[in-house]
């Protein structure tokens, strides 16, 4: 089953471009699909992450904000851990 992700980013934000490196790593090996929400376009997410992205979100929970690394990604989302 494929899980989608939300990933909350924002425009010149290098946290957030290694971020999406790193779920890319993890969707080479899990099978995820992932939504990229730029905050400066979404009144709500900007209000809610301003200061914590990068933000990933499953299943309306926050998995991993900040610095992001593949570990801690890949066991919140593998069903077999």
């Amino acid at each position: 089953m494929v899980k989608k992700i939300t990933f909350y980013t924002r425009d010149q934000c290098p946290l957030c471009v290694e971020g999406r490196a790193m779920l890319d790593m993890v969707a080479e090996d899990l099978p995820i699909r992932i939504e990229e929400i730029d905050i400066e376009q979404d009144d709500e997410a900007h209000e809610k992450y301003m200061i914590m992205i990068p933000v990933v979100e499953y299943n309306g929970e926050v998995i991993q904000y900040g610095n992001l690394d593949y570990a801690t990604l890949y066991e919140a989302l593998d069903d077999s851990v």
